[in-house]
C-alpha cells in the first residue's frame, strides 16, 4: 500500500506528527527547511501505510532517507542543481 490510498486513524497522525516534529528537531537548523520536513513527513507517511508504528523506526527511516537524499545532493554541481 502506498501513502496515497492510506487512511489513518488520528492516534496514528498524532504519533507522525510528533515523530516529524522530532526528526526535524535532530537536522541542524540550516536544514530545517519546508523542503526537508515534507521529504520527512513523505517518508514517514510511506512507512506508516505500510504498517510501521513504532515512532523510532519511523524517525530513523526518515532520517535515513534525508541524509541519502543530502549525500547524493552533494555530488551534484551547484550548476545542475538548478535546473
Amino acid at each position: 500500500m502506498n501513502a496515497r490510498g492510506a487512511v489513518f486513524q488520528p492516534e496514528l497522525i498524532e504519533l507522525m506528527k510528533a515523530v516529524l516534529d522530532e526528526a526535524a528537531a535532530m537536522l541542524p537548523e540550516a536544514k530545517r527547511t519546508s523542503t526537508m520536513k515534507a521529504e520527512i513527513a513523505s517518508q514517514i507517511l510511506a512507512c506508516a501505510a505500510k504498517g510501521e508504528r513504532d515512532p523510532i523506526a519511523l524517525k530513523n527511516s526518515a532520517l535515513l532517507a534525508v541524509v541519502e537524499c543530502t549525500h547524493y545532493s552533494h555530488d551534484i554541481s551547484p550548476e545542475r542543481r538548478a535546473v
